[in-house]
């Protein structure tokens, strides 16, 4: 009987140990308690990591500092405020759409004005070289080539006061002649096509010059230019002089875009009636001269930039542009000693002579 209270105890402590093992531990004493105990005593982590296989915690490592990635760009310095949104950066603007060829007739049009307000500018042109005659014409167009219609004129008195008729020039001494045109240049050949022709037209043509152009080319010394020259001022027939400021301008003024005299000759032929042609040359030749240089044009003095493609090729300040004028245009004396009535400027001084 005495030992009935014990064992009775030892059961009601068994009954509570089996009844409450998942609160009581090993030792007999609560595992909230002993959790609490351990949470009292560990300090307190800052971040939980992921449970391991004991259940306990694993230590997280301590945040690294972000490393920059190899793409990152540095930042842009930021453009002040502005009370409208910034723009966007604008694409280069397109080039303009080339101007439409101007067609055939479009450049007629303009061709026939230029020639026509040509005639108002230059209403005294004429042939620059001084002559009498149908043969001091053609000896004089021959001595032009590769010099002044100027120099021509102020050689050619004393060559034709000695030598008057082609008999004369033809039974001349070369020396002689050689050296009353040797400001002219190249007066070695020039000799031999003068004193040639002269003997041709003794020989062939009774001592006058023809008039037809397909006997003048067969001259020594005469070609189609030469020819035309003389056909036109010497016996009214219309030809076209393409020398070098007519092939020059045409070009500019886009009515050929070729370099040959020939076809040029026979392209303008095309665009102007024949009653023009001879004074069409003088007008073309006169504006070249004095305005439409071949180095620097005188753009800004001219009287047809309105209806000339090449404008700007040369000075366009009128200022400038205006000392750029020759002869009559600029205040200066012409180029014949003799000229024709009606002409504006001062004649040209004597071979020798100043010619300011």
């Amino acid at each position: 009987m005495s030992n009935s209270p014990v064992r009775a105890q030892a059961k009601g402590a068994e009954r509570v140990s089996a009844e409450g093992n998942s609160a009581v531990g090993e030792h007999g004493v609560s595992k909230r308690a002993k959790a609490a105990n351990r949470k009292a005593a560990e300090p307190a982590k800052p971040v939980t990591g992921a449970t391991g296989a004991a259940g306990t915690a694993k230590p997280v490592k301590a945040a690294e500092p972000r490393k920059a990635t190899k793409t990152t760009k540095p930042a842009k310095a930021t453009e002040p405020a502005s009370s409208t949104k910034a723009a966007k950066p604008t694409k280069p603007a397109k080039p303009a759409k080339p101007a439409k060829p101007e067609s055939r007739l479009a450049m007629v049009r303009r061709a026939r004005r230029i020639n026509r307000e040509l005639a108002e500018v230059f209403p005294y042109a004429h042939p620059e070289l001084d002559f009498r005659n149908p043969f001091e014409l053609l000896v004089a167009t021959v001595l032009s080539a590769q010099t002044t219609d100027l120099r021509v004129n102020q050689t050619t008195p004393a060559l034709f006061a000695k030598y008057p008729t082609p008999e004369d020039l033809a039974a001349a001494v070369p020396e002689e002649v050689e050296e009353l045109i040797r400001p002219t240049g190249f007066f070695r050949a020039k000799t031999k096509s003068i004193m040639g022709l002269a003997a041709a037209l003794r020989d062939d043509f009774g001592g006058e010059v023809p008039g037809r152009l397909d006997d003048l080319v067969k001259l020594p010394g005469v070609g189609r230019k030469t020819a035309f020259v003389v056909l036109g001022n010497a016996f009214g027939v219309p030809g076209i002089t393409v020398d070098t400021h007519f092939m020059r301008l045409a070009r500019r003024w886009r009515w050929t875009e070729s370099d040959d005299p020939v076809k040029i000759e026979a392209e303008i032929a095309t665009i102007f009636p024949k009653s023009e042609w001879t004074m069409l040359s003088h007008r073309v030749i006169f504006h070249g001269r004095r305005i439409c240089h071949a180095r620097k044009p005188a753009c800004g003095a001219c009287p047809i930039t309105h209806l000339c493609p090449s404008y700007g090729e040369g000075e366009t300040d009128p200022e400038k542009a205006r000392k750029l004028l020759k002869y009559e245009m600029g205040g200066l004396p012409g180029q014949r000693l003799d000229p024709p009535p009606g002409y504006p400027g001062r004649p040209a001084p004597p071979l020798g002579a100043s010619e300011g």
